[in-house]
């Protein structure tokens, strides 16, 4: 037969048609010549790939492996068969001795690594040689080597097959295997990783892992997905729209062979012109939406489906039909008949018995009572609560029933109470404070039902909290409430002509019963009265309930099947209920058998927990009979754990009377009700079945039955039949509900008068659940009855058995493929839960990170586990049994999916579900929002995270010849802008005849020798010293003469001055140059710290080689203090003068240099990258640099400026010491140190002095405005005033601050700073002054009808004043108006490329960059590439390289990196202009030509930095800026104060200062982590967290990354928690 197959033509072949169609559309292109041959073999051939199998003659079911004879199946199953349920074979999950082999079986192939561990503070870390972890790959978990047994040895049924099952179960009874290759081992690609090298230390160890993740990452990504063969499997034929719609697939079209204006394709005109001409068609501008869409999903890396994975191939399932509802003679027409009937006929019967927390009967309501009490509180509620004379309530009303699960009297009272006055009842929880987990979101329900009254209790209303008016308070997000107690005294007695109406049931609102989603929203089901008894008719047929049987209760009364059975069936059938309270199971679980016991009940209805619980406190009781139960209702029998807990109880109870039939498992929902359960033999139920189906399998939605000795098996127990008068069918979850095939998983739907009626007030979601309209595959409605949408995912076995395998509220999608949570909490539980997790509390959920879902578990800790056994079990996971890491591998073994965070929390701090469970919803919530505070943190986002884009791979070097070219034809100007010319600019000053600043400053000695230069305040505001030209002359003079004399220097040597910032230190600046030698400037050691500041001074001293050390009194007693001598060697320091007390000698003649090239300065300082370097400054270059600054800033003798900054380097040094001498201004001179003690010194002063340009630093902006954030009101009655203000520059090396000065503008706008006051400046190490932002404005006093505005940087009034000169007013002040600064957004991810992508405001991964500055006089800047050195388009990010007059001369020394250096001075441009000799910054950037136009009328050209060249990260194959990455971890948690990135053997290191308790520093591990993957498609290696300040800060605000790396590879940081993800 294969033969033939195999040589059959393609005609023969049952192509479907629209297979065809698209066959007759290629060959008609082809025919057009609108696609070459090539293309269509090639789309042809990929149109019949999935039918190829079927043209070679090799069918698609026999492709599987590991096929098994029938024979020896059918004996295994056989075998099987014989088993009996009553083998005393229980089940061994919750025991820890069986499952210790299990685990170490499932593990063994990672017995030999280990993982870096974690560290805490004040924990001990162990010392010892630890290997390197590398976290599996999930192809090296095959299931032969074993994994967790999830089950025990577990007897199964076989299946008898029937219409729905088809051959795929029948197969497995006689002998064919239908279990795909993918069943039985792993699908996942990759191989082993390759085993570490043993390390010396934990370090090491992440050294290694860090290197085995850079080189493995890069291989976990497979090509792109084929997207013809994507639509290949949508060709469908053409299918009706279904109204029921749950969620449409992306990119499903109803007719895929239509073009876009509808044209068919098969017509004359081909889909590939008709495309060509709806292109044409389009509007060239895209409409604005299309601006922010985000195109992430195209970068993602897309999982290839595996070829071999599991498809269904079973027939299309047919609706399964429950029996038909009996009829029932003398049935009641309603629920309120029934207890009408039993109050008056049987008063006496008891109808339920409450018991206290010892398990003692408190008190027995009967049918009488019922009856009673109900007719008073109706009455009560519709007669004597009123509000303004009118009725409170009227019928349709909704009230909230607030009853504690200890008092199921009092709330069955107010429940027929509510029906009987036909409000509707909405029973919820007691809100024990403001702050339970989910009670905002019932306040939600409430408000949506108009709730405005509150039945409960007097002693549950006492334990409300109270306001201090004694009233009940608020609580967060619930509306206003009128709390009624329903107590006996309370209720009025009917009148004797008020009797209620019982009606018949109806379609009208019975009661409403709360569900809260997966994602924590809480809706409300609204049931009818005809759906309640429908529902109660159907349990009573289906449990065989009689007349005065008595039930034992351990649910929930409130809702769910507590409710069904505890209070609505056991009414309409005069049962006895004995309702056990949490808080007694909690005591005594064992409590719910003595009751069956002692009562003889009949029926009892729990939960697997209490089934669980119970086996653990039975040994101490023996006398215990189980003989009286004919049912043991299993309300979850559902979830995986539930057939252990059965099998379990089921063992050890069978010897006390317990038989197997009894135990009843069943499926419920809150929207379709109870929707299967088991029946016992004698009411006609099917033996019981199992199935023992391969995980695998299922992750893929498709049923196959595997073998117990395999350990990645889920084994289920049915949940029994259909209820009577239902219709059930199983459809796909997502999309329309197409009808599944026979061994297909979907949601499980039906149709029935016993389900919900609806979302109460939400009725899209209700049209989607209530209203689905299941349809086959050829689009056929299957009935003209809508279906309800159970939420429960299965499918039906032999016999008509309900099989459920999860909950759509648990699913997690992962790759493509579906994992529920209660399977992973069942494999979690397998590993060991006595001796770690604390009664077993462990929650399982997903997060959604990169566009995929992620599984995080969270478990509750034992209280007697110290951190130190925290540790050394993550660090010895392989040795000593617990939980957290096992569960990665278990996990990742069985479920074939990796756990993305493993969290551990204190016990009994997750928050509780009302019966003590866990609220899954708000510990998601806690996590996400950073407020759950683990104890212990594992995450491993290495071997979950697969979608991340393809790393980047770098081109073949492209010339810069070629790359000029390029940007040419692409119409891109070459990156280069200049300043004004300096040689064109009029400059009246007499300072600019001088060459040296020496000259300048004697010469406005003897001309202007009362003039002030400086003015130094001190922390009070108060002037601490001045100086005025003929002081400062003196004083340099008599520093002079000390270093001749005193100090025996000669001409050219260096000279340390180590002063605090004041006019001392620049007269000693003048007193070297007018002795001729080299002054270097240093910052003086810290008293308080001499540890850590003292060998900076010293290291710059000797690598400066100076010769002398000038400084004051105090501090050269500190040098040379026996503190200093426990820092550094005192006896190493050169000559120390103080020049606190100099002779008033004048000097006999001053230095003048021979060339204007001769050294003037060393300007020292260590960059943010950590390298020492001093740079060398002429006397050319310091007269270049002060003329430029006086010519941008328009710096006259008359200004003042203020100066916040310190005066050691960089522009800062210049603006302190050099541009007053040289420009004449006066400076106000405001030391940064004083601010500590006075955060308004500075303001202060500005306000005082009236200045208009001020300078500061981002540390002294960041200062004020953390500091004086609320004092605003209080500066302002002080007389703080900045309207003053023109120009406030930020003076940086680095990228400007956008959110701090934006943040400092708005700040003081209310003191009068303008909005556009605020600009930056940018310098470097090779040019301290490149742009420097001033505007200044013209202000004239004119007649007010004249009325001129600047636009564009000109002065219009500037313009007519020229040619009006005559009606001027007066002319106050001059200056020049240069364009406000302008900021851009660009594409974050093409500037990872090197390429500057403007985009829109708010458009996705937008990044704000603010202008620079505008560029100095004499200054010329080109964007160079980083590596060929050849000129830049301005769309390409790269190198900024700078030409001016005041560039340095190049390095004195760069401690470390001499050779690194060489060409930072003497740079020239490898094509274009090679003439040039060029300075690099080292800072990356771009320039853009703005609108704006300047002073001269030239369009602005306008420089962006973005970051320095050294502190780029190089990270798959991209470049990322640690700012970028920084500004995004800080905004992941309000509790993170500052953060500073860096890389450590190819990890990403995220230090993070935590501003809050030590309790919140775990919750940042895996914010951080989220973030960064979002944001920056990164993995984070190491994740550290330290207290704040610890991250070092130069002088001015900017972050000293490599010092902080020193700190972290030396364990200096004293961190609070080092988290690795693995």
């Amino acid at each position: 037969m294969a033969a033939e197959r195999g040589g059959c033509s393609l005609e023969a072949v049952p192509l479907p048609p629209e297979v065809r169609e698209s066959l007759a559309e290629l060959e008609l292109e082809l025919s057009e010549g609108d696609i070459t041959q090539k293309g269509y073999e090639k789309k042809r051939a990929k149109l019949l790939a999935r039918y190829i199998p079927l043209i070679q003659g090799v069918d698609p079911s026999l492709q599987a492996e590991n096929r098994v004879p029938g024979s020896s199946q059918a004996t295994a199953a056989l075998s099987k068969q014989q088993k009996s349920r009553s083998t005393n074979s229980r089940d061994e999950r919750f025991r820890s001795d069986v499952h210790t082999e299990a685990v170490q079986a499932a593990l063994a192939k990672y017995k030999e690594r280990k993982m870096p561990m974690p560290s805490k503070r004040r924990s001990v870390l162990v010392h010892s040689s630890v290997e390197t972890y590398t976290p599996p790959d999930t192809s090296s978990a095959s299931e032969d080597e074993g994994s967790l047994r999830r089950q025990g040895r577990i007897t199964s049924t076989p299946f008898q097959s029937h219409s729905n099952v088809e051959p795929w179960l029948n197969r497995v009874i006689q002998g064919s295997s239908t279990s795909s290759s993918a069943s039985s081992t792993s699908s996942h690609p990759g191989g082993k990783p390759a085993a570490a090298t043993n390390t010396a230390t934990a370090t090491a160890a992440a050294t290694v892992l860090a290197d085995l993740m850079a080189h493995t990452q890069l291989d976990n990504h497979s090509a792109p997905p084929d997207v013809t063969t994507g639509l290949v499997e949508h060709l469908h034929h053409e299918r009706p729209q279904v109204a029921s719609v749950r969620g449409v697939p992306r990119g499903y079209h109803s007719s895929i062979l239509e073009t876009a204006d509808g044209v068919p394709v098969n017509s004359r005109v081909s889909s590939k012109i008709q495309q060509l001409l709806n292109t044409l068609k389009r509007p060239k501008r895209p409409p604005l939406k299309e601006f922010f869409v985000d195109d992430f999903e195209e970068l993602l890396e897309v999982q290839q489906p595996d070829p071999n994975q599991p498809k269904p191939e079973g027939n299309q399932m047919n609706v399964l039909k429950g029996e038909p509802l009996g009829v029932v003679t003398n049935w009641p027409p309603s629920l309120l008949a029934a207890l009408q009937r039993w109050g008056t006929t049987q008063p006496k019967t008891p109808c339920l018995t409450a018991l206290d927390t010892t398990g003692k009967a408190i008190y027995t309501l009967t049918y009488g009572k019922l009856w009673s009490r109900s007719l008073k509180l109706a009455y009560t509620l519709l007669n004597k609560l009123t509000t303004k004379s009118e009725p409170l309530l009227k019928p349709g009303d909704r009230v909230a029933l607030v009853f504690p699960n200890s008092d199921p009297v009092m709330f069955m009272v107010a429940f027929y109470g509510c029906l009987l006055a036909e409000l509707i009842p909405v029973p919820i929880e007691v809100p024990l404070t403001r702050k339970d987990a989910g009670s905002q979101q019932i306040g939600f329900l409430l408000g949506s039902c108009g709730v405005t009254l509150a039945l409960t209790t007097d002693a549950c209303q006492k334990g409300l909290p109270k306001a201090q008016t004694g009233e009940v308070v608020t609580f967060k997000g619930w509306p206003r409430l009128i709390w009624f107690v329903i107590d006996g005294k309370h209720l009025a007695k009917p009148t004797k002509d008020w009797h209620p109406q019982v009606r018949d049931a109806s379609a009208e609102i019975a009661y409403i019963e709360y569900k809260t989603s997966k994602e924590g929203s809480t809706v409300g089901i609204t049931i009818s009265h005809a759906s309640m008894l429908a529902h109660c008719h159907a349990l009573t047929q289906a449990c065989g309930y009689s007349e005065a049987e008595t039930l034992t209760n351990v649910l929930d009364f409130k809702r769910d099947a507590g409710l069904w059975h505890g209070v609505l069936t056991s009414v309409m059938n005069r049962m006895h209920v004995i309702s056990i309270p949490y808080a007694l199971m909690k005591v005594n679980p064992l409590s719910w058998i003595q009751k069956v016991c002692s009562y003889k009940a009949r029926v009892a209805v729990v939960k697997s927990r209490d089934m669980h619980w119970s086996l653990l406190a039975q040994r101490d009781q023996r006398d215990v009979s189980l003989s009286s139960l004919r049912m043991l209702i299993v309300a979850d029998g559902a979830n995986p754990w539930s057939i252990s807990s059965c099998d379990a109880f089921l063992n050890v109870f069978q010897s006390r009377g317990l038989r197997p039939e009894v135990i009843c498992p069943c499926a419920s929902s809150s929207e379709a009700l109870t929707v299967a359960i088991r029946r016992p033999p004698e009411l006609g139920g099917p033996p019981p079945g199992k199935a023992v189906l391969s995980m695998n399998c299922l992750s893929f939605g498709v049923i196959r039955v595997d073998t117990e000795e395999k350990l990645s098996v889920l084994t289920v127990q049915d949940v029994g039949q259909i209820m009577p008068g239902a219709n059930v069918c199983v459809v796909k979850v997502d999309g329309t509900p197409y009808l599944c095939k026979a061994d297909e998983v979907g949601e499980i739907c039906v149709n029935s008068g016993a389900t919900g009626m609806a979302y109460f007030g939400l009725l899209g979601i209700t049209k989607n659940v209530f209203e689905a309209i299941p349809v086959t595959a050829a689009g056929v409605p299957v009935s003209d009855q809508p279906f309800t949408r159970t939420g429960l995912l299965g499918f039906v076995g032999p016999d008509y058995l309900v099989f459920v395998v999860g909950k759509l509220d648990g699913l997690m999608t992962v790759s493509g493929r579906r994992h529920n949570a209660d399977d992973v909490v069942a494999t979690a539980l397998a590993v060991e839960p006595m001796k770690f997790v604390y009664r077993g509390r462990i929650a399982v959920f997903s997060v959604t990170v990169l566009h995929d879902d992620r599984i995080v578990l969270v478990a509750e800790q034992r209280p007697d586990a110290s951190e130190e056994d925290s540790f050394q079990w993550m660090s010895r996971v392989l040795q000593v049994v617990s939980l957290s890491f096992l569960s990665f591998q278990a996990i990742d073994s069985i479920h074939q999916v990796g756990v993305y965070c493993l969290a551990l929390v204190p016990a009994n701090t997750l928050p509780k579900a009302p019966l003590g469970g866990i609220h899954i919803s708000e510990t998601k919530q806690r996590f996400l929002e950073g407020a759950l505070h683990p104890c212990n943190v594992l995450m491993c986002p290495h071997t979950c995270v697969t979608n991340l884009p393809k790393p980047r791979q770098k081109q073949p070097d492209v010339g810069p010849a070629s790359m000029i070219v390029g940007n040419l034809v692409a119409g891109k100007r070459i990156a280069q802008a200049s300043g004004r010319d300096v040689t064109q600019l009029e400059d009246n000053d007499q300072a600019r005849k001088f060459l040296y600043l020496a000259d300048v400053l004697q010469w406005r000695a003897q001309t202007t020798p009362d003039h002030p230069l400086f003015l130094l305040l001190n922390s009070k505001g108060t002037v601490a010293s001045t100086a005025s030209c003929i002081q400062l002359h003196k004083r340099a003079e008599r520093v002079a003469v000390a270093l001749i004399e005193k100090g025996r220097l000669n001409v050219g040597d260096h000279v340390a001055l180590v002063y605090p910032p004041g006019v001392d230190l620049i007269a000693t600046f003048y007193g070297c140059l007018y002795a001729g030698c080299i002054p270097i400037t240093v910052r003086p050691p810290h008293p308080q710290n001499l540890a850590t500041t003292l060998p900076t001074v010293k290291m710059i001293v000797e690598v400066s080689k100076s010769a002398c050390i000038l400084t004051t009194q105090a501090i050269m007693k500190l040098l040379k203090s026996k503190e200093a001598a426990t820092a550094v060697d005192i006896k190493t320091w050169p000559t120390i003068l103080d020049t606190d007390d100099m002779p008033k000698k004048k000097l006999a003649s001053i230095f003048r240099p021979t060339s204007p090239d001769m050294l003037a300065y060393l300007d020292f300082s260590v960059s943010t990258t950590g390298i020492l370097a001093g740079v060398k400054m002429s006397h050319a270059a310091t007269s270049a640099l002060c003329r430029s600054i006086k010519l941008q800033c328009e710096l006259y003798p008359s200004r003042q400026i203020a100066i916040c900054l310190d005066p050691y380097c960089g522009l800062g040094f210049a603006l302190w010491c050099l541009c007053s001498v040289y420009s004449g201004h006066q400076s106000i001179l405001v030391p940064p140190l004083e601010l500590e003690s006075n955060v308004s010194l500075w303001l202060s002063a500005v306000s005082q002095y009236k200045v208009r340009v001020t300078f500061c630093s981002y540390s002294v902006m960041e200062m004020c405005t953390k500091g004086l954030g609320t004092q605003t009101d209080n500066l302002r009655m002080k007389g703080v005033n900045l309207s003053c203000v023109r120009t406030c520059m930020v003076v940086a090396e680095e990228r400007p601050r956008i959110t701090l000065t934006q943040s400092f503008s708005k700040l003081f706008k209310d003191l009068g700073l303008s909005a556009r006051a605020v600009s930056t400046t940018f310098g470097c190490r090779v040019n301290v002054a490149i742009c420097l932002q001033c505007l200044f404005v013209c202000i004239f006093f004119f007649p007010l009808s004249l009325c001129f505005t600047h636009f564009d940087g000109l002065c219009y009034f500037c313009l007519w004043s020229c040619c009006q000169p005559n009606r001027l007013g007066k002319l106050a002040e001059q200056g020049t108006a240069g364009p406000d600064p302008t900021t851009v957004y660009v594409d974050m991810r093409a500037l990872r490329h090197d390429r500057v992508r403007l985009v829109e405001r708010g458009s996705p991964h937008s990044l704000p960059l603010m202008e620079s500055g505008k560029i100095l006089p004499g200054v010329k800047v080109i964007i160079a590439h980083t590596e060929t050195k050849g000129p830049l388009g301005d769309s390409h990010l790269g190198e900024i390289w700078v030409s001016s007059p005041h560039n340095a001369t190049g390095y004195y020394t760069v401690y470390g990196e001499e050779a690194l250096h060489a060409d930072h001075f003497t740079a020239r441009l490898s094509f274009g202009d090679t003439q040039t000799v060029w300075a690099r910054t080292g800072y990356l950037g771009f320039l853009r030509r703005t609108e704006l136009t300047d002073a001269s009328g030239e369009r602005h050209d306008a420089l962006y930095v973005v970051g320095s060249l050294d502190e780029t990260l190089e990270l798959r194959g991209m470049r990322y800026h640690p700012i970028d990455i920084e500004t995004s971890v800080i905004r992941a948690h309000k509790s993170i104060a500052e953060c500073a990135v860096f890389t450590w053997t190819n990890l990403l290191v995220v230090v993070v200062e935590l501003e809050g308790s030590e309790q919140e520093a775990l919750d940042l591990v895996a914010l951080v982590t989220n973030v960064v993957l979002e944001e920056h498609y990164l993995i984070v290696g190491v994740v550290v967290i330290v207290d704040p300040g610890v991250i070092p800060i130069n002088s001015r605000g900017e972050k000293q990354r490599m010092h902080l790396r020193d700190g972290f590879l030396a364990d200096q940081l004293d961190p609070i928690y080092v988290a690795y993800n693995m």
